[in-house]
């Protein structure tokens, strides 16, 4: 098969941030796929369940395996066009894809299902197990689960002094607590691994109550624990919150920066200039039969079209714009009022690039501010002829 069939294959299977029927169609399909995968697991644990069920499950659970396998089948062949950096070869991509997280999670779990009880010899608890790990290949298409996977290793440095910390209090508050309650509890307190317990419980301010003190000093110093405690466990949601923030400040910044380089005003800029410009930009969605802009109205901004298509009512004629165009910008650069309607005729993905933003842009890229402008006098030169 040709290279366009797998760039188009791997647009279908993989986010590249540009929206497509196609693609929410296939993620549709994986991802209940995947939920009926997990709830077959889920479900063959009840006894009571009937042969015929059972049966109906072993079909389901055959039809998805065929569907995975498929599906990592494809990846591999894919897998040069997404591990695409520097000399990469198409053998070393596919390497990397297969020694992946998700690509040894994509090889397992059809391998195991197909051959993990004759072949390789897995007791069925082990094929169980590993068979419910798909739960993970839903990070996929649930961009929230793999942003909680990525915060957990950008900030597993001041997550680790977190929990260095609560360690040691733990060790300190459970030896205490031995000491202070031992002679009055011996059978709750017997030692310090079984003051552990009730460490954990108050530091959490759990508090289920199975081990609690009851001398004075004991009392006393529970409270001191709990407090700390609290102060404790709000570190690492202090740090989870600022790293979430921090990296969805990222993420959007990525997808905006990729959607840019793909617009043909753009491509041939250096990256710094794109990444530039991308933090300027602001995605707007536009529903069907919606104005974006209207005649007569004072310049706002300009538009780039990501997806979608739209049309320019001009003065005897109607045009069509499409994925990669660009409008709003003769009403900027003439500091005068719109002079056309512009209308989504589909559900449409803009960025918007705002006037402050475009005279910004315009000052610090004379190149970018000479093909707008060019682009604009063959508008209006086009919009003049009868």
């Amino acid at each position: 098969m040709s290279r366009s069939a797998r760039a188009s294959a791997f647009s279908i299977l993989e986010n590249d941030g540009i929206p497509s029927r196609l693609r929410r169609g296939c993620d549709a399909l994986f991802t209940l796929a995947i939920f009926a995968w997990l709830a077959e697991g889920v479900f063959r644990t009840v006894p009571t369940l009937g042969r015929d069920v059972l049966g109906t499950f072993g079909w389901l659970e055959l039809s998805i395996a065929v569907l995975f396998a498929s599906e990592w089948a494809l990846r591999v062949w894919i897998a040069p066009e997404q591990y695409h950096e520097g000399a990469m070869t198409a053998t070393n991509a596919r390497r990397l894809y297969l020694f992946s997280p998700l690509g040894l999670l994509d090889a397992a779990i059809p391998i195991v299902y197909f051959f993990g009880d004759r072949t390789l010899g897995l007791g069925g608890a082990m094929i169980e197990i590993v068979e419910l790990l798909a739960v993970f290949k839903l990070t996929r298409y649930f961009p929230g689960l793999d942003l909680v996977f990525s915060v957990l290793r950008t900030e597993i440095r001041p997550l680790g002094a977190a929990l260095a910390a609560m360690l040691t209090l733990l060790l300190l508050a459970s030896s205490v607590m031995y000491y202070l309650e031992r002679d009055a509890q011996p059978d709750m307190f017997a030692s310090i691994p079984a003051s552990m317990w009730w460490g954990i419980v108050t530091i959490a301010t759990v508090g289920y109550g199975d081990m609690a003190p009851v001398t004075p000093f004991g009392r006393l110093a529970t409270g001191v624990v709990m407090l700390i405690g609290i102060a404790l466990f709000a570190l690492p949601a202090g740090i989870l919150a600022n790293g979430f923030a921090v990296e969805l400040k990222r993420r959007d910044f990525l997808v905006t920066w990729r959607l840019v380089a793909k617009l043909p005003i753009f491509a041939d800029l250096d990256a710094a200039v794109i990444a530039s410009i991308a933090r300027l930009l602001q995605p707007r969605a536009m529903p069907k039969d919606s104005v974006v802009i209207r005649k007569g109205e004072p310049a706002h901004g300009m538009y780039f079209v990501l997806s979608g298509e739209l049309e320019v009512h001009v003065p005897n004629r109607t045009v069509r714009l499409g994925q990669g165009s660009y409008f709003g910008e003769m009403a900027l650069l003439s500091d005068q009022p719109r002079s056309a309607t512009v209308v989504a005729n589909v559900d449409c993905e803009l960025l918007e690039l705002g006037s402050a933003e475009f005279k910004r842009v315009c000052a610090e890229y004379p190149l970018l501010k000479e093909r707008v402008e060019a682009e604009a006098a063959r508008r209006a030169a086009a919009s003049a002829k009868p």
